[in-house]
This record gives structure tokens, C-alpha cells and sequence, in this order.
């Protein structure tokens, strides 16, 4: 069923309000960081005066990689947060060195945000959650223990290093690589023996795997599972829900430290186990464009290169083109703008990118 037109010029119109107030934000003296503001002294106008949509932020180009690899990141700090205590994440690396974000709450708002489209049958208020996944620099495990918390939960955390796992990868180390797996996977089974109050997970597909290798999830009273990672298509879509989890609320998820949480479409047999995402507009906003050229947005259903927005007063990042692809999906009426099907490594990068057990 298609959303009434009214219903996405709204939502379209929300978007460019929002434009407006952090575009205004980012280049005021009082409260923008030191990066845009000293960007802006190279422009040839004011971002304050001529960006008025999301379209407008064609005029300041496309962000890029290289601006959050190394330099100082206290040039990313908002002067309005400058006594505000700071977070520093970092992305994952696999294109190369890690890009680095600032956080003051944005990832506990995120994930606020994230907790709303959550049911209460598959992650229950006062249900305690393991976190099985990538930490050290990242935001995931401060971020899955906030979600636990607002959810009157207790999180218990399993770490794994993800730039050792690349490093593993990268020297062609499987055997250590496995046992470092392993090594992860039983400190994950120790936990959920001794604590029956577990009953919501985050795990990536491979870790779910290998977990469920060893044990019933649905027998150990899980009731759901929130997961993501670089192996997430359809194929692993009905294999979970089918063989590993039969039973289990499992919600795939697409997030990263550049852009917060997006939703997936809530299940469907009718879209035949395909996983649609939609991002958090409008904090982030998602294009998919043409790879061999980024002015063109493609059609519905056609594939395109990730272009993603984020759009909060903590960080601004128009237009950068991401390592991503997939299919535009089209709105619908619970996320009334544009969403992504099938997400996958961009087809140029397969061979350059380290993807780990993770």
C-alpha cells in the first residue's frame, strides 16, 4: 500500500525545518564547532543565508573520508558543548584507518529513539540483555547498555576487538582467528548459564551463529534478538528466523558511528524474508545515488551507492558517500521517506574491505 502523498510532503517539510535549524547551529560563531566554522570562511557564502532544504546541501559538496582520519578531533566539538563531557568513537576500520566521531548523547538519543520501535513481547521491560559483539572504541556497547537500561534491564557485556580480528584476517591467521572466536562465543554461554533473567540479545550474524552452534537460544528463554553486521541479507534473514531462532522476535538492524540507528521494516512473509531499512530522519537521511554519478538519485528499486546525511546539533555531515549499496525501497507509513533494501558492501570495494567474524 502506497503512503498518501500529504503524508511524505510533510515529512519532506519536517526534514528541511530541520535542515535549517542545524545548518544554523554548525556555522554560528556562539554555538558551531571549529571545523565548519573555519569551512565556512573558505565559502564564497553563507550556509546561514542560502541553505533553506535538505536539496541546498548540494552547495557545500560532499563530505569526506579523510576530514575524520586523524587531525584533532576537538575540532569537531560544538562550541555550545565545549564543558560538556566527551565521547570519542571510532568506526570499524575496515576501509582503511578508522574515522573518528565525537558523542555528547547522541548515541543514547539514538537509541532512545531506536528502543520506541522495539515489541514488548520480543525485548520485555526488566528483561536483561547480553551484548555479544564489537566494543573497545565503539559506541555499540555504551549504546546496548543504554537500551537495556531504558528498558529497566541489565546489560552483561561480552567484548570483541574488532581491529584484532581484522589484523587476524589480514595475515591470514584463520587458526587464531577461530580461537579467538571460540575464545568469545564461551565467555557469551558462561553468561547466559548463570543469569536466567537474559532474555534479549545484540549479536552480529556470525556471532549468532557460532552461538547458536552451541545452544538453543529459544530454549534458554531468549525472546529477542537484535542484530547486525556486515553479513545481513536475506539468505541469513530466513536462515535465523527458520533454523537458528525459530520462535525468537529477530530484528536485523543497520547502524554505524557516522550515522546512529536505522528501523527495519517490521516482518512481512510477503517481502519474502528481503530486509528494508529506514533511517532515523530526520537526524539521518539515506539517498541512494547513481556510484558513477552521485547528482543522480536512482529510481525505485534500482541499485545505488549509500549517500548518508546526519543531521544533529552534536554532528553535521552532509552528503558523504558511504561503502554501501542497495536497492531504494519506497516509503511507508510507519517511516514516511525513503529506505534501503538488500545493504551491501559497494560491488568496487569488495576486494579492499576487511569484513571479520563480526
Amino acid at each position: 500500500m502506497s503512503v498518501a502523498p500529504e503524508t511524505t510532503a510533510t515529512a519532506q517539510k519536517d526534514l528541511d525545518a530541520h535542515v535549517r535549524e542545524i545548518v544554523q547551529w554548525h556555522f554560528d560563531p556562539e554555538t558551531g564547532c571549529p571545523f565548519w566554522l573555519d569551512y565556512a570562511q573558505k565559502l564564497d557564502f553563507d550556509p546561514r543565508e542560502k541553505i533553506y532544504s535538505y536539496a541546498d546541501l548540494a552547495l557545500l559538496g560532499h563530505f569526506q573520508d579523510e576530514w575524520l582520519r586523524g587531525g584533532p578531533v576537538r575540532q569537531w566539538v560544538p562550541k555550545a558543548y565545549a564543558n560538556d563531557p566527551v565521547y570519542v568513537f571510532e568506526t570499524g576500520g575496515s576501509t582503511g584507518l578508522p574515522k573518528y566521531r565525537i558523542n555528547v548523547r547522541d548515541f543514547q538519543i539514538d537509541y532512545a529513539l531506536y528502543s520506541e520501535s522495539l515489541s514488548p513481547e520480543g525485548f520485555p521491560k526488566g528483561a536483561d540483555w547480553l551484548m555479544l559483539g564489537p566494543s573497545g572504541p565503539r559506541r555499540l556497547r555504551l549504546a546496548i547498555e543504554h537500551l537495556a537500561q531504558l528498558r529497566g534491564g541489565i546489560c552483561f557485556m561480552v567484548d570483541l576487538d574488532p581491529r584484532w580480528v581484522n589484523q587476524l584476517i589480514r595475515d591470514g591467521k584463520m587458526r587464531e582467528l577461530e580461537v579467538y572466536k571460540t575464545h568469545v562465543v564461551d565467555q557469551a554461554l558462561k553468561v547466559l548459564k548463570a543469569h536466567d533473567n537474559v532474555q534479549c540479545v545484540f549479536t552480529t550474524p556470525k556471532l549468532l551463529e557460532a552461538l547458536s552452534e552451541k545452544i538453543s537460544l529459544p530454549k534458554m528463554g531468549i525472546k529477542g534478538i537484535f542484530c547486525g553486521g556486515t553479513e545481513m541479507n536475506a539468505q541469513f534473514h530466513r536462515f535465523a528466523r527458520e533454523e537458528l531462532v525459530p520462535g525468537v522476535d529477530f530484528v536485523p538492524t543497520y547502524g554505524n558511528t557516522l550515522m546512529g540507528l536505522a528501523c527495519c521494516k517490521p516482518f512481512d512473509p510477503a517481502d519474502d524474508y528481503a530486509i528494508i531499512y529506514y533511517p532515523p530522519q530526520p537526524r539521518a537521511v539515506i539517498e541512494l545515488v547513481d556510484p558513477d554519478d552521485p547528482t543522480r538519485k536512482v529510481d525505485y528499486g534500482e541499485t545505488g551507492r549509500v549517500m548518508l546525511t546526519t543531521l544533529t546539533k552534536e554532528f553535521f555531515m552532509p552528503r558523504f558517500l558511504e561503502r554501501d549499496e542497495a536497492e531504494r525501497a519506497a516509503p511507508i507509513d510507519r517511516y514516511p521517506w525513503d529506505g534501503v533494501e538488500n545493504l551491501r558492501l559497494l560491488t568496487q570495494m569488495n576486494e579492499s574491505v576487511v569484513v571479520g567474524v563480526y
